[in-house]
């Protein structure tokens, strides 16, 4: 079985075919119209896309060296995601997929990104806690098969990711934030500023990064121009009070369900010192990282999964719409 995944939530445009559990071709176009920004604009990544999902659909199906016609099914993300971005990808799915008589597998983008573990871990077994972490996401789930889901905890407000973004805005660093504020914070003393850590009781699994953000922005303001190696310290403070909050509350999950296999997800999951830090907190537990490639958003995670709800019969007809708030419960 040969599926074609297109993926267009955010800024990447991206596609990638899996043939029978195996990803054969993953091509990512990250849209750098935005960095002059300081983030994402909705209606220039609805062109960009647009632009561009012909190029990279075409070089994913090169990559895999296979021709459309080979094509079983094609799945693309339903959403969550920027509406103009989903409707992009969803209307030129639809009519590929019209086109060459397949069928078109809608796919939740956060379901996506669980999934991805699969394709660096095809052993992993059920059931495991997941840290799904990105720029507009952070949540804690409870896994116990496809489609059988327990939300353990959620942000109150800023997801990690946007707290990366923004901390990297207040700090002057560029877009996306995390991957900025990580080379930022190479040599930093990660312990030098006190920057709060949220952590909302003893046994709370939910995750709260806006008074982090506050507080930076008011250190900032309260300083005067930080010399090139004090402000280094800063950014990697500021950096370690966000991985802290998210690997205690990976800790707690772990306990909390008694599971002892975890798995990161979303584009934070690249974060080198996050990787490092679980790994030195959670040892004796499993812990399964996707490659860089699959943490961010891309077309591999889409088709993979695509590919198991063609074989569940678990999609819909050609009628399903985009859907920006798309929850995976």
């Amino acid at each position: 079985m040969i599926i074609l995944g297109i993926e267009t939530s955010c800024d990447e445009t991206a596609a990638a075919i899996c043939k029978n559990g195996e990803i054969i071709s993953n091509v990512i176009s990250q849209q750098i119209i935005h960095s002059i920004y300081g983030g994402v604009v909705p209606e220039l990544a609805s062109r960009e896309h647009e632009l561009l999902l012909n190029q990279v659909i075409n070089k994913s199906i090169e990559q895999a060296q296979i021709s459309l016609s080979d094509l079983d099914a094609i799945s693309v993300t339903q959403g969550p995601g920027l509406n103009g971005t989903l409707l992009t990808g969803i209307c030129f799915a639809k009519g590929l997929g019209y086109g060459l008589g397949i069928p078109v597998v809608p796919v939740n983008h956060l379901e996506g990104h669980i999934f991805a573990n699969f394709i660096a871990e095809p052993s992993l077994q059920y059931p495991f806690v997941c840290l799904l972490v990105s720029g507009g996401h952070t949540q804690l789930w409870f896994v116990e098969g496809i489609e059988k889901y327990t939300l353990l905890g959620e942000t109150r407000d800023d997801a990690a990711g946007e707290a990366f973004d923004k901390g990297a805005r207040i700090l002057g660093l560029g877009y996306p934030g995390g991957p900025a504020i990580e080379k930022a914070a190479k040599g930093g003393n990660p312990l030098k500023i006190k920057f709060p850590r949220s952590v909302l009781g003893k046994d709370n699994l939910e995750f709260s990064f806006s008074g982090l953000k506050t507080s930076l922005l008011y250190f900032m303001d309260s300083i005067e121009e930080p010399s090139k190696e004090d402000k280094i310290d800063i950014i990697a403070s500021y950096q370690q009070a966000i991985i802290d909050v998210l690997v205690e509350k990976v800790r707690r999950a772990l306990d909390y369900t008694k599971a002892t296999t975890c798995v990161i997800a979303g584009g934070v999951a690249a974060n080198q010192c996050l990787r490092n830090r679980l790994k030195t907190i959670l040892k004796g537990k499993k812990l399964i990282f996707p490659e860089p490639k699959f943490c961010t958003d891309n077309g591999a995670m889409i088709s993979y999964l695509g590919e198991l709800k063609l074989k569940s019969n678990k999609y819909s007809e050609l009628s399903f719409s985009a859907k920006p708030n798309l929850k995976l419960l």
